[in-house]
């Protein structure tokens, strides 16, 4: 009779946790430890600020399992306040340090998985305020129990733009504190480009938030933060959402392979480089789906979809992980943010070529009530019409177009493919030409040459090289709003007034693309020399507007 297989995991969140269950489904008789270092398991980091906020009203609910319950469904040994300190690979044991009765123990494995996920970047050394993370169920009840002894209006700093500092920012909003956001980079949601970022800025602007760019937190003086703008701001807590790095250490002492990114390097199946040692969740390094290169994600999903993929190796079923994506969505005082793919920073910074697409379409059908306008940005490969990447901001129906577009993305299908996906149609849901269907004609259009377009931050060296900008829209639109020295010649007039237009390239522009394509069309079939400003109007002064200084006055 074969031996049970003993394996350790360490780690009892995301990935550690879909390992272990995984594991146990494909294999009855293994015996399976898991040791967390943290009181909990199993629970939900990902709606830990919405508890904060007051939106998840009951503690307990972010727990989605404990030691107990574990052992009863999945017979798991689960220990928590357990830390692991040391692995010696070469006799494939761990010494586990019991945080409750002081007392450290060796144990043997036949394999281990690493999930001890990602560790805290601090920004500052010492606080005089009180400072918390907001990653763990014991953060929410410290930062919940501070929130409770504040009396009258109170204030708080959030350092960090990115997902988990956004969620903070609208949480501690809802509880009725005044909050100021320091964010070191030049815009929140670094991963975003400059022209979809000022309107998460405006939204947060509007709202009353006060957004600092480009600026980190220096330290902290009795109850006021000091910035390294020289500014000071009263606070009554400070929520640390700076970022994270791997939490390597284990597997860096124990020899295993380090990937480019600072990860834990892994094959396919999330083997280490120890045949013996897996290694799944926010401190792995995972494969880019665009470049194959190494890249950091700290996403639940691919955490528990890589915990499955040990799972199976372990049991000797091995299914290869499939590349990153990084699909990531986030809500924001009524905004939806989604993202997948490569940026356009991040393809130019790589010199890799690429096509961008701006559209703005209705979340659906303009005539049925409560359409809202959503902006969608297009990242394509100019040779093969693969898509890179895509950023969608809006209110209803971002979710259901970010998936389409990480679906596509996976499937291989190009960016004029998207025009002929068919998707279901509804006046309240969507419209016959669903916001898919349009990015992927005006793609298409790109890739057959029907039409060309230039970005909002070519257009003034276009302009200074002698290209004439024409304004299709009507005069109203051009009254309320125009790009300086533009010549307003409306659609409907332009087969009529074209001979006004000196030889020579013409750029035209309408609102938000589409007019301007059809001016761009009737002017090259009329012999001219003619490309249209990509997404119009509202792309250019959301890009003008990242230029300068946000501008909350400006209606995303």
């Amino acid at each position: 009779m074969t031996e049970a297989l003993r394996v350790i995991i360490v780690g009892g969140v995301a990935g550690g946790m879909s390992a272990a269950t995984r594991l146990r489904r494909l294999d009855e008789s293994a015996e399976i430890i898991v040791f967390e270092r943290g009181p909990y398991v199993s629970f939900a980091n990902c709606g830990l600020p919405y508890y904060v906020g007051g939106v998840i009203t009951e503690r307990d609910s972010l727990l989605m399992q404990t030691p107990e319950s574990l052992a009863n469904r999945f017979r798991l040994d689960v220990r928590t306040r357990h830390e692991v300190l040391a692995i010696d690979a070469s006799a494939k044991a761990v010494i586990v340090h019991d945080l409750v009765s002081g007392s450290s123990t060796e144990f043997a494995y036949d394999r281990l998985v690493l999930a001890s996920g990602a560790a805290m970047s601090a920004s500052f050394e010492q606080a005089s305020i009180p400072t918390f993370s907001l990653r763990s169920v014991d953060d929410v009840d410290h930062i919940t129990a501070t929130m409770a002894h504040l009396d009258g209006q109170a204030s708080a700093v959030v350092i960090g733009g990115g997902f988990i500092g956004v969620e903070a920012v609208e949480n501690l909003a809802r509880r009725g504190i005044r909050v100021t956001l320091a964010q070191r980079g030049r815009h929140v949601l670094s991963p975003l480009d400059p022209e979809m970022a000022v309107l998460v800025q405006n939204r947060l602007v509007a709202e009353g938030v006060d957004v600092r760019t480009g600026t980190t937190v220096t330290g902290t003086v009795h109850d006021l933060v000091q910035f390294s703008d020289g500014t000071e701001v009263r606070a009554d807590l400070i929520i640390d959402a700076s970022g994270v790095h791997p939490d390597s250490g284990l597997a860096r002492t124990a020899g295993l392979r380090i990937g480019s990114s600072g990860g834990i390097w892994v094959d396919a199946t999330q083997r280490t480089s120890d045949p013996a040692i897996y290694a799944v969740g926010d401190g792995t390094e995972k494969t880019d789906a665009i470049d194959g290169s190494g890249v950091l994600v700290t996403m639940a999903g691919l955490a528990n979809r890589h915990g499955r993929a040990a799972a199976d190796a372990i049991a000797g079923v091995p299914t290869a992980a499939a590349p990153a994506l990084g699909t990531a969505i986030v809500g924001l005082f009524g905004l939806t943010v989604a993202m997948v793919g490569w940026s356009e920073k991040r393809l130019a910074a790589a010199g890799r070529p690429h096509r961008v697409i701006h559209t703005h379409p209705g979340s659906h059908a303009s005539y049925y009530p409560g359409a809202a306008t959503m902006h969608m940005k297009l990242l394509v490969d100019p040779l093969t019409d693969a898509i890179l990447g895509a950023q969608i901001i809006g209110g209803e129906g971002v979710d259901k177009r970010i998936d389409i577009l990480a679906t596509a993305m996976s499937a291989g299908i190009t960016a004029s493919g998207l025009s002929r996906l068919e998707l279901a149609y509804a006046p309240q849901y969507g419209s016959a030409k669903d916001p898919i269907n349009q990015i992927g004609y005006v793609a298409d259009n790109l890739a057959t040459g029907a039409t060309a377009s230039i970005q909002w931050h070519e257009l003034d060296d276009a302009r200074r090289a002698g290209a004439v900008l024409v304004d299709v829209r009507s005069r109203a639109e051009h009254a309320a709003g125009r790009i300086l020295e533009s010549i307003n010649i409306p659609l409907e007039e332009l087969r009529d007034r074209v001979w006004e237009l000196a030889d020579g390239p013409i750029i035209v522009h309408c609102q938000v693309g589409q007019r301007g394509h059809t001016a761009a069309r009737i002017l090259s079939q009329l012999g001219r020399s003619v490309t249209n400003l990509d997404g119009g109007y509202l792309t250019w002064h959301a890009g003008t507007t990242s230029r300068t200084s946000i501008q909350p006055t400006f209606i995303a």
